[in-house]
């Protein structure tokens, strides 16, 4: 079988998986129609202050499991409505940043910077056009990149990696992550350190459970679903019902009033934009590329390299309504979206929350067991791998021909979202969350679990310790372990592994020097 090959039946396995209906004698795959509700739905929640794409993900996966089974067929539709989601929210985002100065999520704040000024000059339509043509363009050379990327990193990862370097690999990652994330390195390891703890919990060999206290409930551990639910969203909830206590400003709140009549853009000034969506693009695929350290500061490196390539004679200046402004940011954050995809289908370690997310379906379903083998080709015996990772691309190229074509529309009628208020809001995302967690688990400890993690969330939230990587360190940790002892059994019982292997001593190195850096320029707490 050539390469060829593979694409063709990754395509294949999309558009002629199991049937959902028919039209006209024409079969319509179920991946297609998830593909197409999970876009519109990431649209929606993207366009909603206090919701984001790894909220409808999180609030989606245990249903869409229970919903389509653990099996291989289950794959494609479970992440086609994921990746729809993601793809959508990406988009939507920018609807509140524009409209109403209110950034959805952090990476959009630096649209608000010049799209609101353009909305409050009239120019609403003209900036959401800029905001979605930057940023599906910004999308769309993340997921070339991708691509043309994963396979080639994981050749790398297996022709020079061996279990000692591949141990090493993941604390790199960790400790990467820990040290960008958090507002400082000592709060990122907190957070890391407080993840490998619940992880650990009820786990351990020959049947005897560690940290389980004695009792037969700990003695299971704690499930993935809850933890990570629990600090993520449940946590996220109960802090933003916490400020909403003393923030009005929803209620203060006016929508822009639309007056531009002529909202296209041209194709003159699509090549205008030409130079900076590029430059950005490249940047946040970059910055994707690196697990931890997210679409924030892609958004922050792109705006400030088009700020300083722009000239203020030939369209104003930044921060007062410059479509340069939008683009820039806009390009930036959606290309973060593909790229850091590289790293979970090559090796399977999750850099951000939506991230998370596709690899917890990945973990959950059986077929696809993301790490180097996934790109292993074999001319002579088939492997399926393969065959689902390029049917995974194909989704995502669905999801970004539907945002080429529907998705601008779709994204201008959106900005009636801003209007549901918090109060009803968060409740219902914290209702649903629960519910999610109870189809997936069906026990009443689950609960008391989650609402556990989510109190940690919140403290950690309140305390300025970011989420993240706690729930990075929990996915990772039994893979952590689990190399550990392959690689000290594998070095015949050599417990300095770590430092007698060249490159898993530079890995280690690394994540030391990582973390002097970054507390260097931040100050540690």
């Amino acid at each position: 079988m050539s390469v060829l090959d593979y694409i063709w039946l990754g395509i294949l396995a999309v558009f002629q998986g199991p049937e959902a209906f028919s039209i006209f004698g024409l079969a319509i795959s179920i991946t297609v129609i998830m593909v197409i509700s999970g876009f519109f739905l990431g649209i929606l929640v993207g366009a909603t202050p206090g919701l984001a794409g790894p909220v409808a993900m999180a609030i989606s996966l245990p249903i869409l499991i229970s919903t389509f089974g653990y099996n291989t067929d289950a794959l494609l539709p479970v992440l086609g409505f994921l990746i729809g989601v993601m793809k959508g929210a990406t988009v939507g985002g920018a609807v509140p940043a524009i409209l109403f100065n209110t950034p959805g999520t952090p990476d959009a704040f630096m649209t608000t910077l010049d799209g609101y000024p353009m909305a409050k000059r009239g120019e609403a339509k003209r900036a959401l056009r800029i905001a979605h043509f930057s940023s599906v363009s910004g999308d769309t050379f993340s997921d070339l990149v991708l691509i043309i990327g994963a396979p080639f990193l994981a050749i790398m990862v297996e022709r020079y990696l061996d279990l000692p370097e591949k141990t090493a690999l993941l604390i790199l990652s960790l400790s990467f992550i820990s040290a960008v994330v958090g507002g400082s390195v000592g709060r990122g390891l907190i957070s890391t350190g407080l993840g490998l703890l619940a992880v650990y919990v009820g786990t351990g060999e020959d049947f005897y459970p560690r940290l389980s206290v004695g009792t037969q409930t700990l003695a299971q551990g704690f499930p993935i679903s809850t933890s990570v639910l629990g600090v993520l969203i449940i946590g996220a909830v109960f802090k933003e019902l916490d400020d909403l206590r003393s923030d009005q400003r929803a209620s203060r709140m006016k929508p822009i009033t639309t007056s531009d009549t002529n909202s296209a853009l041209t194709l003159a000034e699509r090549i205008k934009l030409a130079p900076t969506i590029f430059r950005s693009a490249v940047i946040g695929t970059v910055v994707g590329a690196l697990p931890g350290i997210g679409s924030t500061l892609a958004a922050t490196l792109g705006y400030t390299a088009a700020k300083r390539r722009h000239d203020d004679a030939e369209g104003g200046k930044f921060g007062e309504g410059v479509p340069k402004g939008i683009a820039a940011t806009e390009a930036a954050n959606s290309a973060v979206s593909g790229a850091n995809l590289m790293p979970v289908l090559s090796l399977g370690i999750p850099g951000n929350a939506a991230a998370v997310f596709l690899l917890l379906a990945m973990d959950s379903i059986s077929g696809f067991n993301p790490s180097p083998t996934v790109f292993k080709f074999d001319p002579v015996n088939l492997n399926p791998e393969l065959v689902m990772a390029f049917g995974i691309f194909t989704t995502m190229f669905l999801a970004n021909a539907l945002n080429w074509t529907v998705g601008g529309r779709v994204m201008r009628s959106m900005g009636f979202m801003i209007r549901i208020p918090k109060h009803i809001l968060l409740p219902s995302v914290l209702l649903l969350t629960l519910t999610a967690i109870y189809v997936q688990e069906t026990r009443i400890e689950a609960l008391y679990f989650a609402l556990g993690f989510g109190v940690l969330g919140y403290l950690m939230r309140v305390f300025g310790i970011s989420p993240l990587p706690f729930v990075i360190a929990f996915i990772l940790g039994a893979k952590l372990e689990e190399t550990a002892r392959q690689a000290y059994a594998a070095t015949g019982n050599d417990p300095w592994f770590l430092f007698t292997h060249p490159i898993a001593a530079v890995f280690v190195a690394l994540s030391v020097g990582v973390m002097i850096l970054t507390s260097r320029k931040r100050g540690s707490v």
